[in-house]
C-alpha cells in the first residue's frame, strides 16, 4: 500500500495533485506526523482521495457518517470538512495510539466537535449503534478478513440515499493475481465477488487510491 492512487508513476502523481485542491495546513501536517510512524502510514488515504470524499460529502449533505477504521483521522478530517450543519461522524478504531494523532488534528483543523471516537473492534461498535440510526454515508477501512461483517451490518442500516465507500479494494492490484493466496487478498478478492453479485446493491470500482468501491442501494 502507499498513499498515492494505485498504478501512478511519480511524474502522473505530481500531476495529478498540481492540478487538484492541494491539502490544507492541518492535512499537510498530518501528512507528515504520519509518515514518521514508517511502513504503516501507508495506511493512509492519499490526498486525491481525500480530496474527493471531501466533495462526495459536500455533494450528498449526510446528518450521519460512520467510519470503520480511523488510523490516524485523514479520512475523517476529510469528510469532517464537506458536513453540512448538524452533520456527524462516528469514527471506530481499535487504536488509541494512533487515534491520538487524529485526535489532535480534528482540534487544529476544528472539526473535532463534528468526530464522535468510539474505541473497540469495529463489528461490536457498529452492532451496538442506536436501533433507529441511519447510516447516509459509510467508510469502511478497517481489517480486510471483516470487510463483509462490516458492509453486511452498514447495509442494513443505509438509508435511502445513502452511500458506502469501501477503501484499498484493489490491494495494490493483488486482487487480480490468482497466485496471491494471502489472508487479506483472499478477502478482499471474496468481498469483491460478494458486492458485485449483490442484487441489493449497485457499485463501482474507482481507481483512485487503492481502489474504492462506492455502493448504494439498487
Amino acid at each position: 500500500m502507499s498513499s498515492r492512487s494505485y498504478g501512478l508513476s511519480d511524474e502522473l502523481h505530481s500531476y495529478v495533485l498540481s492540478v487538484s485542491t492541494a491539502p490544507d495546513p492541518v492535512q499537510q501536517h498530518l501528512i507528515e506526523v504520519t509518515a514518521e510512524l514508517g511502513r504503516v502510514s501507508g495506511m493512509q488515504i492519499s490526498p486525491e482521495q481525500g480530496q474527493f470524499m471531501t466533495q462526495l460529502v459536500t455533494l450528498l449533505r449526510p446528518r450521519l457518517i460512520v467510519e470503520v477504521g480511523t488510523f490516524t483521522g485523514y479520512s475523517s478530517l476529510a469528510m469532517a470538512k464537506g458536513l453540512p450543519e448538524g452533520g456527524r461522524i462516528i469514527a471506530c478504531d481499535v487504536s488509541d495510539d494512533w487515534t491520538t494523532v487524529a485526535r489532535e488534528h480534528w482540534e487544529r483543523a476544528g472539526v473535532a466537535d463534528r468526530i464522535e471516537l468510539r474505541l473497540g473492534p469495529g463489528i461490536d461498535t457498529l452492532r451496538a449503534l442506536e436501533p433507529d440510526l441511519r447510516i447516509d454515508l459509510a467508510f469502511i477501512d478497517a481489517d480486510k478478513p471483516s470487510y463483509l461483517d462490516y458492509y453486511e451490518e452498514v447495509l442494513s442500516r443505509l438509508s435511502e440515499r445513502g452511500v458506502i465507500l469501501v477503501d484499498n479494494t484493489l490491494w495494490s492490484g493483488a486482487v487480480a493475481r490468482a497466485d496471491d493466496t494471502s489472508e487479506s487478498t483472499v478477502a478482499l478478492r471474496a468481498f469483491n465477488a460478494h458486492v458485485a453479485a449483490d442484487r441489493r446493491t449497485v457499485q463501482v470500482l474507482l481507481p483512485i487510491g487503492d481502489g474504492l468501491t462506492m455502493i448504494t442501494r439498487a
